[in-house]
């Protein structure tokens, strides 16, 4: 059963990462057809395992150029709440990805959020680490109750939330609100 999920997984993300039909499953859960790269596992697993070491999470200062397409880290209650008024002031488009290290929905659609944050460059991408210290009261007022959870702000209002890891939905709304 695990197996089977790992596959239907990664043939997803393979799917999104080059722009293909995934794999389609039988009832049962056996593959119908075999995705094109054979070393697809490999490349997944490799793939993941670097999203888990945080000497490989792309940051970039908030003056850094607005055309930049890495994903900010959000350290501190004060720097989420500046931010947050910088995006509804300003009227910009913005994601807030709230996130846990030890959250494998999160592992799995991390890679995802950074591609999209490149796809969109005009959009900037803030991912929020729910254990830190310095975030709890917000998490309260924003009433995160589970990872991943990411809000969606167009022209400086929010216009969608996504709950969990529905690469179709996250991929789906963001086309919707950006493109």
């Amino acid at each position: 059963m695990a197996r089977n999920w790992l596959f239907r997984s990664l043939a997803l993300r393979h799917a999104i990462k080059n722009s293909v039909r995934p794999i389609f499953f039988s009832a049962h859960h056996r593959f119908l057809s075999l995705p094109p790269k054979p070393s697809l596992f490999a490349t997944a697993i490799a793939s993941s395992q670097l999203s888990l070491l945080p000497s490989f999470h792309h940051s970039r200062s908030l003056s850094s150029a607005a055309g930049s397409s890495d994903v900010v880290l959000v350290n501190s209650e004060e720097e989420f709440n500046n931010i947050l008024t910088k995006v509804k002031d300003n009227s910009l488009h913005a994601v807030f990805y709230f996130t846990a290290v030890w959250c494998g929905p999160c592992r799995f659609i991390s890679p995802i959020v950074g591609e999209l944050s490149k796809k969109y460059p005009h959009v900037t991408t803030y991912k929020i680490d729910i254990d830190q210290e310095a975030i709890q009261g917000t998490l309260g007022k924003l009433q995160i109750t589970s990872v991943p959870t990411l809000h969606f702000f167009q022209n400086g209002k929010m216009a969608d939330v996504l709950v969990g890891a529905d690469v179709a939905r996250l991929t789906n709304i963001t086309e919707k609100l950006f493109k």
